[in-house]
């Protein structure tokens, strides 16, 4: 995935995850930019994952007037596991995307209220109640998010598609029942 596309994707979803709070506060527990983390560690790819993490936490934490700095640790922390865990295990299986996108969401609350309550910060929701929705909303939106994202940007889901379409144009015309 270039440099470019990346860019365009976090801008999305750091705007995204800014303005849909506005809106209706429930959208606030999708945490979109944390979905473009998992997608980009996914990829096996250290320092695209390690960049966006850091700069998706800090951004939303500087727009939304939290601790500034817990985000981006918090992000850059979930990015760097689920990047040690895709160069050990095998994951590039969609269905498999679904549990890892779950335990970032969990990793990045979790690490998220740790500083929060290590720096003296008061907790302003309960935390599990908020971690629960959180993983809901971003497990089931961002598995969308995920399948989108593997569909439209990434070069392999191109060279995919352009293989299935040769393996759908042989098959018709090697078919047992052809004759010429």
């Amino acid at each position: 995935m270039s440099h470019i596309k990346i860019a365009v994707v976090l801008s999305v979803a750091i705007v995204l995850q800014l303005l849909l709070r506005e809106v209706w506060r429930p959208l606030a527990y999708i945490d979109f930019p944390l979905v473009v983390v998992v997608y980009i560690a996914l990829q096996r790819d250290a320092w695209k994952a390690l960049l966006v993490g850091t700069l998706a936490g800090l951004i939303i934490d500087a727009g939304s007037g939290g601790l500034i700095g817990a985000g981006g640790f918090s992000k850059t922390l979930t990015a760097y596991i689920i990047y040690f865990a895709a160069t050990r295990v095998n994951l590039e299986n969609p269905l498999l995307r679904i549990p890892v996108l779950a335990a970032g969401s969990l990793l990045d609350s979790a690490i998220y209220v740790f500083w929060h309550r290590v720096l003296g910060y008061p907790p302003t929701v309960p935390f599990v109640q908020t971690m629960s929705y959180k993983l809901i909303a971003t497990t089931i939106v961002g598995t969308l998010a995920l399948y989108l994202l593997d569909a439209i940007v990434a070069e392999r889901s191109a060279q995919r598609r352009q293989f299935a379409t040769r393996r759908r144009v042989a098959r018709r015309s090697t078919g047992p029942l052809r004759r010429r």
